[in-house]
Order: structure tokens, then sequence, then C-alpha cells
């Protein structure tokens, strides 16, 4: 304790804890604030409550000793970090004769772990010119591997964890695995494994106790957390690849198991949010957990899967010669506009190679469905990336017109032009490809098309209102949370790597968007009851009785641009079966696609009444 603050105590003016905190911050010693970096104390006035320190990103920083005790924290003199501001030069001389020396001294003062991101943050600049960083933190990465003085992942985002005590190399790994507390921890442990497997030359019997606890663990997450299970037996699978002399025992679970008794649906969402280099391995276990009807399983999932799956399952289904499966199954559900945005924009990239037997006049007919479909629904958009491919492929609008004939064309054309997720200056530059490719189409965005104001969108008081008060909330709510949010993750630090901040930020441009949407939706929004629709012909607001070849009818009703709702048959009049309807007279007969099965049907118009009469 400092002599001036041992008399404090001594007179009873101040706790001993106190004394003891407050000697931290006596002149000469080293603290870290958050904002500030290391600093040294260079400075005090005890009776005026001030304490004045050099930081390094703030020098002379004067500061109430109440505000010191709560935003600092004490460091020693052979901290790392306290170093940097005396001992610097010497720092930078050790980063040049022993550099793993530099890094199990920078990894001790941070309590033995940091991401590698952070380790750039702490050394580039300072103590390695930036320019350099690169190539001597590759040299001294590798070199620290060798080692087996610390755990060094391949992911810069993932922690460098300096190995301690006087364990082997392989005790510390297996311990690693061993203090695991949830299967995260057990995944990364058997990652570090795999990177390391030279360690175990001679001590194979400590992998092998492994094996049971994978066992059990995977049998246990597959119950509640079906993705974890998989990745950790996946993990398990690639320490055994590595190592000679490793078996997998036959009573062990294996992927295929968990395949077996996974729910498709559920399958599908948690295998595609895994590495891709894990999805392969849970796909390449289908033939051995379904036999004979593995590729009709894969085939299954394979709209449900995302980005990374879809690659991965047409790269397995390729490298096996199923592909014929894949292209039935495409063929078929573009046809129903039943693919999602993933399966499509996949179909769209490969559309010259895998995908070239299925991509026809109805892919482009499908990513207007899908895009108007979603920009008529509520939530968060799904499609962001499929709209952008049209903009970013700058061929692939010119591919699709080229194999369409010229009504398939001037109606693909007319339909993007309609479309409302599109500005107009987007719709202008899609439209001059089209044209520069198909001349013919020309005339659409000629004349009163070219001037065309924004659509009055016909709706229901109940949605207008709906709409309203989405706005509001968003407006009074919603914006001003995610402001202060945004502040308060601002205040944590280092934005390179502050997750809050990140994901903070996407909701403001979510929020901004959205608020954007809804304003213009309103302001070209007219609210009606439906009342004195004509029901001579389909209209807005009108009841249509519709039968099928066998006679059974069907009970549609077509209503508002925000109207759509599947389980009832009541359709938008701007939805893909509304334009189909409207304008068609009782005796007429109309293809349209069932909301709810997906399936194309021709229909007879029986009768027409009012929806409000």
């Amino acid at each position: 304790m400092h002599p001036d603050v041992a008399k404090l105590v001594e007179a009873g003016r101040i706790p001993k804890p106190v004394g003891e905190r407050l000697s931290q911050l006596a002149p000469g010693n080293f603290c870290i604030h958050k904002s500030f970096g290391a600093g040294k104390v260079i400075d005090w006035d005890l009776p005026a409550k001030k304490v004045t320190i050099d930081f390094e990103k703030s020098t002379g920083q004067a500061m109430e000793l109440q505000f010191a005790f709560q935003k600092t924290e004490w460091i020693g003199s052979d901290d790392f970090r306290a170093k940097k501001i005396e001992q610097l030069e010497e720092l930078r001389t050790l980063s040049k004769s022993d550099p793993i020396a530099l890094v199990v001294h920078l990894l001790g003062s941070h309590g033995g772990s940091m991401t590698g991101d952070a380790l750039e943050k702490e050394l580039s600049g300072a103590v390695i010119p930036e320019a350099g960083f690169k190539k001597w933190w590759d040299a001294t990465k590798k070199a620290l591997r060798e080692s087996r003085l610390a755990v060094v992942p391949q992911k810069r985002t993932e922690a460098i964890i300096l190995r301690r005590g006087d364990r082997s190399p392989a005790e510390a790994l297996v311990a690693d695995f061993e203090a695991a507390r949830d299967i995260k921890g057990m995944i990364r442990a058997l990652e570090a494994i795999a990177a390391d497997i030279g360690a175990f030359e001679n001590d194979t019997e400590a992998l092998k106790r492994l094996l049971s606890d994978i066992d059990e663990g995977a049998k246990k997450a597959a119950r509640v957390q079906l993705g974890q299970a998989l990745q950790l037996v996946a993990a398990r699978d690639e320490v055994i690849g590595t190592s000679k002399s490793l078996e997998l025992d036959p009573s062990a679970v294996r992927l295929s198991d968990l395949l077996l008794s996974a729910d498709p649906t559920r399958l599908a969402e948690e295998a595609g949010a895994l590495p891709s280099s894990r999805q392969r391995a849970v796909y390449e276990a289908f033939p051995n957990a379904f036999g004979d009807v593995w590729v009709s399983k894969m085939v299954k999932v394979f709209d449900s899967v995302g980005a990374r799956g879809v690659t991965e399952i047409a790269r397995i289904l390729q490298e096996r010669e199923s592909m014929p499966a894949l292209v039935n199954h495409l063929r078929s559900a573009i046809a129903r506009r039943a693919l999602g945005p993933d399966a499509l924009i996949w179909v769209c990239r490969e559309r010259k190679g895998s995908s070239q037997e299925v991509f026809s006049a109805d892919v482009g007919a499908a990513v207007l469905n899908l895009l108007e479909n979603d920009h008529l629904s509520d939530g968060p958009r799904k499609t962001s990336r499929l709209q952008s491919l049209l903009g970013d492929d700058k061929t692939l609008l010119t591919d699709l017109v080229a194999i369409m004939d010229i009504n398939e064309t001037r109606n693909f054309a007319r339909r993007l032009l309609d479309c409302p997720v599109f500005g107009d200056l987007e719709k202008k530059s899609l439209m001059a490809r089209i044209i520069k490719s198909r001349p013919e189409t020309a005339e659409l965005v000629s004349g009163a098309n070219q001037k065309r104001p924004d659509e009055i969108l016909l709706v229901s008081w109940e949605s207008l209102e709906k709409k309203k008060a989405e706005l509001d909330d968003i407006i009074r709510n919603k914006i001003p949370q995610n402001l202060n949010d945004v502040k308060i993750a601002r205040s944590y630090g280092d934005l390179r790597e502050n997750f809050e901040y990140k994901s903070a930020k996407d909701l403001e441009k979510y929020l901004g968007h959205r608020r954007n949407a809804l304003d213009k939706e309103i302001n070209n929004a007219r609210g009606t009851d439906f009342k004195g629709s004509d029901a001579s012909k389909v209209n807005i607001g009108t009841v249509v009785t519709l039968a099928d070849s066998a006679g059974a009818e069907t009970v549609m009703t077509v209503l508002g641009a925000w109207d759509s709702i599947p389980e009832t048959r009541t359709v938008s009049y701007l939805s893909e079966v509304g334009k189909a309807l409207v304008g068609r007279a009782p005796g007429d007969t109309v293809e349209i696609r069932d909301e709810v099965t997906e399936v194309m049907q021709t229909l007879t118009v029986r009768s027409i009444k009012p929806f409000n009469p």
C-alpha cells in the first residue's frame, strides 16, 4: 500500500480495500482503460481527488479518482501493455530475435488467450511495422504451432490459447476437451486436436479416452441441438481421419445414425447452418443412412439448406452421377413456383453448367414471383440476394430472354416493369439489358410507360391501419430504442470485434429501409371497404366460385394489395392468382396456381358476387 494512502487507512478515513485500490492508481503504476488503452499514472492529488494518466491514446488525461476507480483496471509493470509504454524498443527487438517469446508474453498478459484479430491490433503498427505484419505473423504462427506452446486455430476470429503448466501438448489438448462446458467448446477442442495431431504420435491412448465422451455428448445433443451433434461427430471423424493409429469403434454413433433419426425439416435447417466442410461430411453420410433412397432424401432437403448447402449437395450428386433426380426435382419445383431463393440463385449461377437443363423461361417467372411474394409479406426480406443477383450478374437477363419467344419476353419485361420490388432507376437499368438483347421490347418503356407515376394501391381499411400502426411503432419505439442500443454498443469499444455494435447497425439499416418502404406504400394506398364492386366480371372486392373438370368447386376472394390470406383463399389482386382472375367473366376458363399446394389448375368461372354488397 502506498505510504500516503496507508496513513489515511490508519486514521480510519478510508476502508482498507479502498486504500488498496487507491494505491494501484499511485504515480508510477500502470492501468488499462477500455477506450484510451494502456496508461501510466504520472501524478495524483489526493485532497482534490484527481489523478493524471498518460494513456496510449490520450496523454495527460486528468480524471476524477472515483471515475478512475470505475473505468480503469490495474496492470503490473511486467504486463505486455505496460511494457509497450516504457519498453517499446525492447519489444521491437524481441519481435525479431524471439517472436515466439513475444507472443507468449502477450498471451500471458491477456489471461492466456486472445483472437488473431486482437493480437494484430496489439502488435501491428506499434511493435511491428504495419506493412510487414502479415509476413511476420505467418512465420511466427507456423513456428508457434511447431513449438506447441499454444493452440493456434485457422480462423483469426477464434482464440489463440496459451498452454500452461508441465503437461505435454497432448495432455493439454485433451484437458481442453475435458474442460469444455458445452458442445461448442468440445468442437473447438477437437478442431485444435485435428490441427495438432502430431502431438499424439506417441500418446494415442489419450485420444481413445475421448471417444466415449464424444458419443455420449452427441447422443444427448441430438435431441435438442441436432446441428451441434452433427458438428461434433463430424469433428471427431476429422480427428480420426488425421490419425494413422485411431479407428472408430463399431458401436460408436455415426453421422448416418443422426441423419436416420432426424426429422427432414429440422435436418435441413440445422445442416444448412453448418460450415461448408461439415455440411459436405453430413451429405456424404446420406447413402449409409438411407440406402437405396438416399438420392430422393437428399433432393428433398435441397431447397432448405441455404446457399452453402445447395452447392455441396449438387456437387455430391454430380460426383455420384445422380444429377437426373435433382434435375427432375428442379424442373417440377420451378414450374410450381416452389423453389426457394438460394436454390434459384444456384440455378441462375450454374445456368451454363449443372443447371443448364432446367434454365428456362419459367426461371424468370419464378424469380419475379418470389420477389413479389416476399415484398408483399411482413417481416425481414428473404430475397435480397436474389434481387441483387439480377443487377450484379450482367448477363443473367440477357441469357434469360435469349431462350424465350417474343411473347414470353414481352410478358416477362412487362411483369418486371410492374414489379414493386425495384426502384425506377433499377428498372431502367434492367430493362436496358433486355432491350439490348431483344429490341422488340423497347415499346414497353416508350410513351406513357416511360413517365408512369407510382401505382395506386387499393387496400382494405384494416390492412392500411395495420401498416400505419407498424410505421408508427418503428418511428416511436423501434428507431429510438435502436439509436440507444447503438450508443450503448459503441461504448463497448473496438468496433471491429464488437458484435453488439454490428447487430445494432444492421437493425438500423433494416428499420430505415422498412420506414421508407412503408412511407411509400401508405402514400400510394387508397383504403376501401370494397362496396359497390362490379360483379359482372372478376374485380377487386369480388368473391369468385370456380369449378374444375370434375365439378369440384373452389371459392376465392379477390381483395386489396395487402389482403392475401392463403388459408381462407383470399388473394391480393397483385398476386399471380389475382392477376390471372381479374377481368374474367362467368364461363371463362383460367389457369391458376393454388397458393396452398402450388399446383397449376385449369378452372372455370361459375359465378361472381360482391364481397361487400
